[in-house]
């Protein structure tokens, strides 16, 4: 993997030191999250206890010369989230036997990428939704050769960013959007024709955070 660090991967020439900067173990249920909605809008956290429902996304760099990152946009019709940019993920079900089988399972359900592709190298912090979801990213060196088959009941598109793009603090924003009645700070990525923002863009910021720390 080449490029200049810390805007590239050059100073993460294996797995392990990628894995270095990430958790390495994934935590158990119920998950604790440590980020959220609120890490912008600290005033919106909900300082009751309340139950979330556990979930799991999977973060896929794609092992290019350049690496990129795989992401989804929703189809229109679906009722929460519809037409925004996202990781393969959801909730856990029955039949899973962790929160990474969640995750690779979504993947293949979302995409039609089989799990054989995927190596996980780690975890990012577990991360809040204002919608009452904890989210356990799950971050995977995709190797090249997968195809893609695509779910169009949830998936009108699948397209890939260039890593860089996310780890240059230039191409960070933030946002400031009507939710609830409401105004919400977001953070935000502007990547050519795609807008992604909300929990997919935080979670690229801790990615990113992780990534460039000393």
């Amino acid at each position: 993997m080449t490029g200049d660090f810390p805007y590239g991967l050059a100073s993460l020439q294996c797995e392990a030191a990628l894995r270095a900067r990430l958790l390495s173990q994934a935590p158990s249920l119920p998950l604790a999250p440590t980020r959220g909605d609120y890490d912008l809008n600290p005033s919106a956290r909900a300082f009751a206890p309340r139950k979330l429902a556990p979930s799991a996304v999977l973060l896929p760099i794609v092992a290019h010369a350049e690496p990129t990152i795989l992401f989804t946009r929703r189809s229109e019709h679906l009722p929460r989230h519809a037409g925004q940019v996202s990781f393969p993920g959801g909730g856990v079900q029955d039949g899973d036997a962790s929160l990474v089988d969640t995750a690779l399972r979504e993947l293949a359900e979302e995409t039609g990428i089989a799990a054989d592709f995927v190596t996980v190298m780690g975890f990012l912090d577990v991360y809040e939704t204002g919608t009452g979801y904890a989210i356990l990213p799950v971050v995977g060196l995709l190797s090249e050769g997968f195809a893609l088959k695509p779910d169009a009941r949830e998936v009108a598109h699948v397209f890939e960013v260039p890593l860089a793009f996310f780890l240059d603090p230039a191409n960070r924003q933030e946002h400031v959007l009507e939710w609830k009645g409401g105004m919400r700070r977001v953070y935000a990525f502007e990547a050519e024709t795609h807008y992604i923002w909300g929990a997919t863009a935080s979670i690229l910021v801790n990615l990113a955070q992780r990534l460039s720390a000393p």
